[in-house]
């Protein structure tokens, strides 16, 4: 879900008045950015607080390491017996499988590790398509076919609607302190809206998109010819799935409206840490593209709304400092009373939801994007182990308040200047004004190489963490 595409955040056309709601009793982080994309490898940055040079999840099927920690597996170790609604996209790392016949070496819908899996575990649509028979409809087995069909359907039966109503009765049952992930799948394609939702917005009043600059780099040129991730070259049909898309965000703020009235129908809702948002954005005919790919800030600008029941807490906050999906699992490990794990590239955002500045803060945002599965996909021989081709088909992006800087994993490198133009259209060529951000990506990148066991000294006994510099220390004179 974009992060312009939230009333919250100023959006004049959708409708999200659940999210606002939860805004204005909370805190939106109004400058907030996935850290990778597709799917498993934006989730892997969500899930263990990592950026994508660290955990390597660089496609969908690329397997996490088990030596990782995350967000279940932490809310373990708070007590908590973290409940999953949907779906993690998470492949098992092949060092865990029973053997080479093994069925969960052929899919990437795995189970993050910590989870208990509720309802519709690896991706089985199944007990939804049941349970849409089970209402009387004569639904497809596909889940594909399930999904376009869903504005034929009343919204009540929608995908989201069935996972927030289990979530909700699962509410209900609980008797102790619970943690639990709720993960829609929509808005994501298929485009199409649930019920009233596909009717919601008509489609002459669509917004136009950004055009694609009339000379895109070579990775851009190879994006907008690519099956599916190309924009409807037909206007009409671009204001039609929009139309789709924006159904589909205010049908998701729908149903969380569902989940926050049963919190306070069973009185929870002021003991209760909410936290939301997404894995990556949607170009939304952004560049001549859709879906999210390359390195454009529609792929990573996603929303962050943030209730925290504490007294004192942040409320109708506003937050524009960068702040990044690795710094969801440092939030909820102190929520849950934890110290935040050595692993973590991010903060926690205590600080900002307690109405805070925090000591110190970054000044941009970073994301990466990998395309070796493409280039594999396509027919491209792989390389030999020793072949370092496939690490050139991947970026990072440093995304600072006036410029954005893209490094290519093969040496070339593009400068926005968003200072004079947000749509990402306009280059910067002077290297006096380049040279900053290529130095301050350089910086990022070695402040977040890995530090396993980076912390620990074996002596005297061991020392858990490096004992902290005096202050001032370091610090050019």
């Amino acid at each position: 879900m974009r992060g312009d595409c939230l009333s919250a955040a100023g959006h004049p056309i959708v409708k999200t008045p659940n999210l606002d709601r939860l805004a204005r009793d909370g805190a939106r982080f109004a400058r907030h950015y996935s850290q990778a994309a597709p799917c498993s490898p934006g989730r892997a940055s969500l899930y263990t607080g990592l950026y994508q040079m660290n955990h390597r999840v660089v496609a969908n099927g690329t397997p996490l390491d088990r030596r990782f920690d995350n967000i279940a597996l932490a809310a373990r170790r708070a007590g908590y017996a973290p409940a999953l609604f949907g779906y993690t996209d998470q492949a098992i790392d092949p060092r865990q499988a029973a053997g080479p016949d093994d069925p969960r070496l052929s899919t990437y819908e795995e189970v993050l590790p910590g989870f208990a899996s509720v309802d519709m575990p690896s991706g089985d649509f199944s007990p939804w398509i049941d349970w849409l028979n089970g209402l009387g409809h004569d639904a497809p087995s596909s889940s594909h076919a399930a999904l376009v069909s869903e504005p034929s359907r009343p919204a009540e039966h929608s995908l989201s609607a069935y996972l927030a109503g289990r979530l909700i009765e699962w509410i209900g049952k609980q008797d102790r302190p619970w943690f639990a992930h709720l993960s829609q799948l929509r808005p994501h394609p298929p485009y199409a809206a649930a019920g009233r939702f596909a009717q919601m917005y008509p489609a002459d009043d669509m917004p136009a998109s950004i055009a694609p600059t009339d000379d895109p780099s070579h990775l851009h040129r190879g994006l907008m010819s690519a099956p599916g991730l190309a924009a409807p070259t037909d206007a009409r049909a671009m204001r039609e799935l929009k139309a789709q898309y924006f159904g589909m965000v205010s049908e998701a703020d729908h149903q969380l409206g569902r989940v926050w009235a049963a919190l306070k129908d069973a009185g929870q809702w002021d003991e209760t840490f909410i936290l939301v948002t997404a894995d990556h954005g949607e170009q939304l005919g952004d560049h001549g593209l859709i879906q999210k790919a390359g390195f454009f800030e529609a792929s990573y600008h996603i929303p962050c709304v943030t209730r925290d029941p504490r007294a004192g807490a942040a409320r109708g906050a506003v937050i524009e400092a960068f702040t990044e999906n690795v710094d969801v699992f440092p939030t909820l490990a102190e929520a849950m009373g934890l110290e935040v794990p050595a692993q973590c590239d991010g903060a926690a955002l205590t600080p900002f939801l307690l109405g805070e500045a925090p000591r110190a803060w970054r000044a941009a945002a970073h994301w990466e994007f990998d395309w070796r599965a493409h280039a594999i996909s396509g027919g491209a021989a792989v390389p030999e182990a020793w072949d370092r081709r496939l690490e050139r088909r991947n970026l990072a992006v440093l995304r600072g308040k006036d410029a954005a800087y893209v490094q290519f994993g093969d040496g070339a490198s593009l400068t926005f200047d968003l200072a004079a133009d947000p749509t990402w259209r306009t280059q910067v060529t002077d290297p006096v004004a380049i040279l900053p951000l290529a130095q301050a990506m350089l910086a990022w990148r070695a402040q977040h190489a890995d530090r396993t066991l980076t912390g620990m000294l074996t002596k005297a006994g061991g020392i858990g963490r490096w004992p902290p510099m005096p202050e001032g220390w370091g610090k050019r004179r």
